[in-house]
This record gives structure tokens, C-alpha cells and sequence, in this order.
């Protein structure tokens, strides 16, 4: 099993706090598996397993703690003396008014440590802050890192075919374990389908999955460009789907709303101000882009500029497109005072691509880095711009 030591790191230091400990991800992405790294972390420390409490919804067996008041009375009733407990909670989402129970838990008891996970925003939402009111702690974790990906698999992270291997399916842990890609593509399916029918149809009460499926396809085929509801409708009409721009925008957002994608916005860089037209989509995790991809190739340069906005998630950063003039910049990446540029390009094939990922950075007057990530071997550093090679970018420390 990986030790997901980065996500570990930093949720380490609350491990006592009466803070509610939020880990939130896309199914699949690995949640479980640091709950249950951070209870062995807590045995290890000496904490007896009747301080540990563990709920996981998906299991048949906790089915009627689904209901929120008998989960409070079943949590209230394992504590019974003075010393910590700490209770994990999984995929609560699943609980009506889960952030009741968890709001009064914290405050009736002094003696709790309170982490729980789901697998969509409603863990985000307005209503969650509203109640919970700055008295939680909220974590993001996503698929694998290429990085780890190579860590589980033992695989040689230099290699082209490894690289290519993870952006074709994707960093789902338990994908891994198949090599055939028919099983790697049932069980992406799978992990769709519930998403889909779990927090996206029931949750908005909507039954047309073929508008979900079709509006999916046409998001992963313009993966990383400008987004238009216009050509969105056109292409559903043709379809046979006839969708108002307000249902568009609704299924969308529920789509982000399952963390199966995320919206990117545009931040202008001399204006310094954000913007909120010709916004892009990338995907959360490749694989599940694949068994959605109409195109028999990927998209290299797509593909690869999504697989780099992930990794700048999973670092830590905001991520933004910048736009200086009649220029792009594919990511304008922060975090706290630090600020990097960054261009994306499957290989610098000659010089006209050259001047067009380096020349993106010529009217940017400050002094923070400025790299351009290929796939080629050969350092084109040049002018103070950084040229690194994708793959060694992606297993750096």
C-alpha cells in the first residue's frame, strides 16, 4: 500500500484539534486509504481501538446510520470516558444532514477528534461553511501524482511508455491493478456510473444520463480550450438534445459539483483582475476522459497540459489561465507569495513553436520564473525562461 505521505504531512498537526478534519476527492481518488493510514498512525501512538470510531457509509452494515439523529445517538454512546476519541466518518455525504450531526458532536463534546470524507462539493458548499462556521479544516485530495504512481507500480518513471501509460488511464489507485485494458476500462466505467447515478442524477433529481454522457464527451474533446455554451447547444442539437443555456450551465456545475471536472478561470495580467468569459475545463482524472474520448488518439498536447494542471492542484497552488494582451499563458500558478508562468507543449518542433511558447512571456515584466514544459530531452532554456523536460518536472521533490 502507498504511504500518501503528502497528504499525510499536512494533515498530521490536527490530528488532535477540535477542528473538523474535511478530506475531500472524486471517488476512487484514495480517501479511504489515508483515513485508514492516519488510524494506524493514531495505534502506532498508542490510541486503543475503542477511541477509534470508524463509519463507512458505503458499507451495508452502517446503513441505518444514515439517518442523522441515529448517528449522533451511536456515536455518543461509544463515548464513555474522559480520554480522546476520534471518529472518522466516510463518504458522509451520503447522510441527510450529516453537518448537524457533526456541528453538535464537536460542540457537546470537549474530548473529539472529528475527520470525515466525501466525494462531492457538498462538503463545499455554502451551507456546510455556514454551519460549521471556520470551525473545520479542509483537505483536497486527488487522484495519483505521477509521482506516486510510479512509487506504487515500481515502474521506471523516465520511461515514455510508463508516462504515457498513466496519461491515457488516468491516476485512480485501484486501476493499477490490472494490466488488461479492458478490465482498466470496466472498471473506469464503474467508477463513472457511480458518480453519475450517485452524486449527480439523484442528488439533482434528473434521470437523462444520455445529456450527462454527451455534454461529458464534447468537454473531454475540448479539453484545456475556450469554452462556449453556444457551440455546447449547437452540438447537443445535432445530438437530438435540445438544452436552454441555464440547463447547460446546471449540468455543468454538477459535473464540477461531482469533482469530476473543474472550471478554470482567466486572469488578466496587467489588469490584474479576474475574468469571466472564455473560461476552460480539465478533467479531474484522465482515465476517466478516456472511456469518455470520442477521438481514437489523445490529444498530446491536451492531454499533457491537463496532466500539469493537476500536479500544480496536488502541490498546492491556485491555478489560473493568464491573459497578457492578445496572449496566453496556459497557467499562472500561486501560492501564498509565490508566483510561477507556465507553457505547456508536447514537443518544441521547430522554430515557429519555439517562438510561440517562449514569445508568450514577452510582455510579462516581473521577475517571477518562467518555465515551459515539453516532452523533449533537449534544454531550450533561454532569455531567463526555464525549459524542463514533463516528465522529470512531474518526479521532482
Amino acid at each position: 500500500m502507498l504511504k500518501r505521505e503528502m497528504y499525510l504531512a499536512k494533515i498530521r498537526g490536527f490530528y488532535d484539534s477540535d477542528l473538523i478534519k474535511i478530506l475531500v476527492g472524486i471517488r476512487r481518488c484514495g480517501k479511504t486509504v489515508i483515513l485508514k493510514q492516519i488510524i494506524e498512525e493514531l495505534e502506532e501512538k498508542g490510541i486503543d481501538k475503542q477511541h477509534i470510531i470508524y463509519i463507512n457509509f458505503e458499507l451495508i452494515e452502517y446503513e441505518e446510520l444514515q439517518n442523522y439523529k441515529e448517528l449522533n445517538k451511536y456515536i455518543k454512546e461509544k463515548i464513555i470516558d474522559e480520554k480522546k476519541y476520534y471518529v472518522f466518518l466516510d463518504e458522509v455525504q451520503k447522510v441527510d444532514k450529516f453537518e448537524e450531526v457533526v456541528n453538535s458532536l464537536r460542540a457537546s463534546i470537549d474530548n473529539i477528534s472529528i475527520f470525515i470524507t466525501g466525494s462531492n462539493s457538498k462538503l463545499l458548499s455554502n451551507e456546510l461553511s455556514t454551519v460549521l462556521s471556520g470551525r473545520y479544516v479542509l483537505f483536497n485530495i486527488y487522484p495519483l501524482s505521477y509521482k506516486e504512481f510510479i512509487e506504487l507500480t515500481g515502474k521506471n518513471g523516465k520511461s515514455d511508455e510508463n508516462f504515457w501509460d498513466f496519461v491515457k488511464w488516468g491516476g485512480l489507485p485501484n486501476r493499477t491493478q490490472f494490466t488488461d485494458e479492458n478490465n482498466i476500462k470496466d472498471y473506469l466505467h464503474s467508477v463513472f456510473d457511480s458518480i453519475i447515478l450517485r452524486d449527480v442524477i439523484d442528488r439533482l433529481g434528473l434521470k437523462d444520463t444520455v445529456l450527462f454522457n454527451l455534454l461529458l464527451q464534447y468537454i473531454v474533446d475540448i479539453t484545456g480550450r475556450e469554452f462556449s455554451a453556444e457551440n455546447v447547444i449547437k452540438f447537443l442539437k445535432n445530438e437530438g438534445k435540445y438544452v436552454s443555456t441555464e440547463t447547460l450551465y446546471m449540468y455543468l456545475d454538477a459535473l464540477c459539483k461531482a469533482l469530476v471536472m473543474k472550471k478554470i478561470y482567466r486572469y488578466d495580467i496587467h489588469g490584474k483582475a479576474m475574468l469571466k468569459t472564455l473560461n476552460k475545463y480539465y478533467m479531474t482524472d484522465l482515465g476517466i476522459a478516456q472511456i469518455k474520448n470520442n477521438n481514437f488518439e489523445i490529444n498530446k498536447s491536451f492531454a499533457i497540459e491537463n496532466v500539469v494542471y493537476n500536479e500544480l492542484l496536488i502541490r498546492g497552488y491556485d491555478v489560473y489561465i493568464g491573459k497578457i494582451k492578445q496572449k496566453e499563458i496556459d497557467f499562472i500558478a500561486t501560492k501564498f507569495k509565490e508566483k510561477i508562468y507556465i507553457q505547456v507543449a508536447y514537443i518544441l518542433a521547430d522554430d515557429k513553436v519555439i517562438e510561440r511558447e517562449f514569445g508568450a512571456f514577452k510582455n510579462i515584466e516581473d521577475n517571477y520564473p518562467k518555465y515551459v514544459l515539453t516532452m523533449d530531452k533537449f534544454d531550450f532554456s533561454q532569455n531567463g525562461i526555464i525549459h524542463k523536460n514533463v516528465i522529470d518536472w512531474l518526479l521532482e521533490k
